[in-house]
């Protein structure tokens, strides 16, 4: 996989969240960048081993 993409939103409540188009993986945050720090660590776990992971994070 050579990217993945998330649907960020803001979220009713207070800041965003982001869904992953192709994959399990949600997350949010406060300020658009923690989300972008969050989005990272939740890839990096869903993905432990570097060869398997995407090499671009898309938001849209």
């Amino acid at each position: 996989m050579t990217e993945i993409v998330f649907i960020v939103e803001d979220d009713p409540d207070n800041g965003y969240t982001a869904r992953a188009l192709t994959e399990s993986i949600f997350t949010q945050a406060e300020d658009i960048e923690t989300l972008r720090e969050m989005i990272r660590d939740a890839v990096h776990c869903h993905f432990p081993n570097e060869e398997n992971r995407p090499c671009r994070i898309l938001l849209k």
